[in-house]
């Protein structure tokens, strides 16, 4: 089983596809594959393992969208209430209609955000890679976006009326917002001793020490000559706010742990972090006749390529749903989603799959780099 997945690793880091890769699998029983290739640093001799830390960025959202869900299950959070009954600053934040030359044109939205619609991605709220006002708004403002950890960020506007399309965005830094507001913690110490903590995730964490750094693969960027050259680019280290979005580093094997809680329904090591009927929900079609687009355009090539989502595919709880099944890969109805730095993974209850690859470096999604993710998702259920 593992020699063809092996090479289709090997493979990518010897073409130059990825600086490096981890690629982990388990079905309900445990771990069924890791894997890995290539150097922790581009240019230094120490390989990449499933103990290093990567910056798992939008990896992050699931995360903090569990904590949200047992808020729900505690019954201090109703998913359909107003964002702003838990942050009151969220009823300041304006739709962007345009600009008048560099001038942001600002109106209300026509309805009022729910919480739901923040785990859907349907509040209207986006990111800047993906969308050039955001771009805009943020140059002529004069607002870091959001990796630059400032609050001000909390200030950008939505870019469309809530609950009208899909667009990924900030979100889940609200979200998290939210968490903090109904379970008197902050987010990082609500993760830490909800879910982190009891999954045994011991090195997952918002800030790394100086041993879990010395563990840590740099993001890498391409060369001039086109060859990868690692760089020390990194999450603000004194954030304004503990980032639900994208703000955690993890390892291949603790993220692991977290994947096979959600296969398992809720539970994972005799820890339960979530009830079944929960987990259920997150990966159920909660946008109704919307779609995440097939395809989106970068609006900044440097954090991002263009990215081909295929489609027919929907959001849940904190998750994208395929509502197709492509040959030889995971069944309908599976919950997925990735980071910035290209890590992904993926959660098959129908086969009863979970798997997930680690690299590291920018930009998001090239098309060589989601060629080896989808073979090496190929080769694992071939190998079933």
């Amino acid at each position: 089983m593992s020699s063809s997945i092996d090479a289709v690793l090997q493979g990518a880091v010897d073409a130059g596809a990825v600086p490096n890769v981890v690629a982990m699998a388990a079905d309900r029983n445990g771990t069924i594959y890791e894997g890995a290739a290539g150097p922790r640093t581009v240019g230094q001799g120490e390989p990449v393992t499933a103990d290093s830390l990567f910056r798992i960025a939008s990896m992050t959202k699931m995360v903090a969208t569990v904590a949200a869900l047992q808020q729900l299950e505690q019954g201090k959070l109703d998913l359909d209430a107003p964002v702003e009954q838990y942050c009151p600053q969220f009823a300041d934040v304006k739709v962007l209609d345009g600009f008048d030359a560099d001038t942001p044109r600002l109106r209300a939205p026509a309805t009022k955000a729910t919480v739901r619609q923040l785990a859907t991605h349907t509040s209207g709220l986006s990111y800047w890679f993906w969308n050039a006002d955001i771009v805009k708004w943020e140059a002529v403002t004069g607002t870091s976006n959001v990796l630059g950890g400032k609050d001000e960020i909390f200030n950008a506007p939505m870019i469309a009326d809530p609950g009208t399309k899909i667009e990924y965005g900030i979100n889940i830094d609200w979200l998290g917002k939210v968490v903090e507001a109904t379970s008197g913690e902050s987010l990082r110490d609500y993760i830490e001793a909800h879910i982190a903590g009891p999954l045994g995730m011991s090195d997952t964490t918002f800030l790394m020490d100086e041993q879990q750094r010395a563990r840590s693969v740099p993001i890498h960027v391409p060369g001039e000559d086109g060859a990868w050259v690692a760089t020390d680019v990194d999450w603000n280290q004194q954030p304004d706010w503990w980032a639900g979005g994208h703000g955690l580093y993890s390892t291949p094997r603790d993220y692991l742990k977290f994947q096979q809680m959600l296969l398992g329904g809720g539970t994972f090591g005799g820890q339960k972090i979530l009830e079944p009927a929960t987990v259920d929900a997150a990966f159920i079609n909660q946008v109704g006749d919307l779609e995440f687009p097939a395809e989106v355009k970068t609006a900044d090539p440097n954090s991002s390529c263009d990215f081909n989502a295929g489609p027919g595919n929907k959001w849940g709880l904190g998750l994208m749903i395929n509502t197709q099944q492509q040959p030889g890969m995971r069944a309908a109805g599976s919950g997925t989603w990735a980071g910035i730095c290209n890590t992904h993974f993926w959660i098959d209850r129908d086969t009863g799959i979970t798997g997930a690859t680690y690299t590291q470096f920018l930009p998001f999604v090239t098309p060589a780099s989601m060629q080896m993710y989808a073979d090496f998702e190929k080769a694992l259920y071939a190998s079933l």
